[in-house]
């Protein structure tokens, strides 16, 4: 039984993510992590070259590295890892940019 419940979870989790084909061709790194300030999290553009941003969730201090040029599979991999620290959807980034 364990097995069932673990695969129907998967299947729950992956709803919420969008397919590549449905998000946008490419988005600017500024109204991306705007949006993200506007859902509660930290944005840090303080080392490096400049080609990259930390951006952090509060309530876990988890924090992910945003690059400056957002493609689709980047943009897909970064919307896993923010659900995965923080909760917030696509949706979510979608309604706020």
């Amino acid at each position: 039984m364990p097995r069932k419940q673990k695969f129907t979870r998967r299947a729950e989790r992956k709803k919420s993510m969008p397919s590549r084909s449905e998000l946008p061709g490419k988005i600017s790194r500024n109204k991306f992590t705007k949006a993200l300030i506007r859902l509660g999290f930290v944005i840090d553009k303080k080392g490096g070259d400049g080609s990259h941003c930390k951006v952090t969730w509060s309530a876990t201090q988890k924090s992910i590295t945003i690059q400056s040029d957002l493609r689709k599979d980047v943009l897909y991999y970064l919307l896993k890892e923010i659900e995965e620290h923080s909760g917030v959807t696509w949706e979510d980034i979608k309604e706020e940019l």
